[in-house]
C-alpha cells in the first residue's frame, strides 16, 4: 500500500491528499508535527532527502519527494495529466509557477496571522505581498475566459494552484479583488472527491 507522509495543515500535503482521494487510491497516512522537528530526524532524512513533507512511499519502498512530483506520478495515465506533450508541459509550466509564485508568497502570511505573529511582522508579510498579489493578478488575468488552467478540462494544474491561492485571504489577501479566482476555486472545489484542508475542523496555519 502507498504510504503518505505528511503535515496535518500542510498546503502542499493537502495536494497529494486530494489527488488520492480522487483516483480512489488506498493509502496508509503517516502525519509528523512539524513544529517538534519530527521532519528533522535522521528516521524521517533517510526517507526525504529535503527533510519535508510530503513524501509518498511507493508499494515497492521507493520514495517521491516534492508535492508536484507527486502529483505528476499518482495523475499519469489518467485523464488530470493530459498526454498531448504541449499539454502536458503546460500543466508543468502551472506547477512550477505555483511552488515559485504563489505558495512561497502566500504560505508564510497565513501562518504569522493563523499565530497571532503578524503584528510584530508587518514588514516581512509585506514584503511577501508585494510579490503575492502581482503573481495573484497573473493568475486572475488568464483566468478571465477560462474554466481551467490547461485545456478544456480540470487537471493537476488546477488542484496544485488552487490549494493555497483558496487559502490566500488568511494571510491577509484582499481576494474580493479577484472574482476570477474566486469562481476558479469554486469550481475546482466542486470537482468529485475534492477532499477539505481539515474535515471536520476549521482552518489552522499550514506547517
Amino acid at each position: 500500500m502507498l504510504r503518505l507522509y505528511d503535515s496535518r495543515f500542510s498546503g502542499n500535503s493537502w495536494k497529494v491528499r486530494i489527488l488520492l482521494s480522487q483516483l480512489a487510491l488506498p493509502y496508509e497516512r503517516v502525519t509528523l508535527d512539524i513544529r517538534k522537528g519530527e521532519t528533522r530526524t535522521p528516521a524521517f532524512r533517510r526517507i526525504s532527502r529535503f527533510a519535508r513533507v510530503p513524501v509518498l512511499v511507493l508499494e515497492d519502498g521507493r520514495p517521491v519527494v516534492e508535492s508536484g512530483a507527486i502529483l505528476l506520478h499518482l495523475a499519469e495515465g489518467t485523464p488530470l495529466l493530459p498526454g498531448d506533450p504541449y499539454l502536458r508541459a503546460e500543466v508543468m509550466g502551472w506547477l512550477f509557477f505555483e511552488q515559485a509564485d504563489l505558495q512561497k508568497n502566500i504560505a508564510t502570511p497565513r501562518v504569522l496571522h493563523l499565530w497571532n505573529e503578524a503584528q510584530s511582522r508587518q514588514q516581512d508579510i509585506a514584503r511577501f505581498h508585494a510579490e503575492g498579489y502581482p503573481a495573484l493578478e497573473k493568475l486572475e488575468q488568464w483566468l478571465q475566459d477560462r474554466t481551467w488552467l490547461v485545456g478544456d478540462s480540470y487537471t493537476i494544474a488546477d488542484l496544485a494552484a488552487s490549494t493555497y491561492v483558496s487559502l490566500a485571504g488568511d494571510g491577509g489577501y484582499d481576494m474580493a479583488r479577484f472574482a476570477a479566482i474566486r469562481a476558479w476555486v469554486a469550481r475546482v472545489q466542486a470537482q468529485p472527491r475534492w477532499v477539505k484542508l481539515l474535515p471536520d475542523e476549521g482552518t489552522a496555519p499550514a506547517t
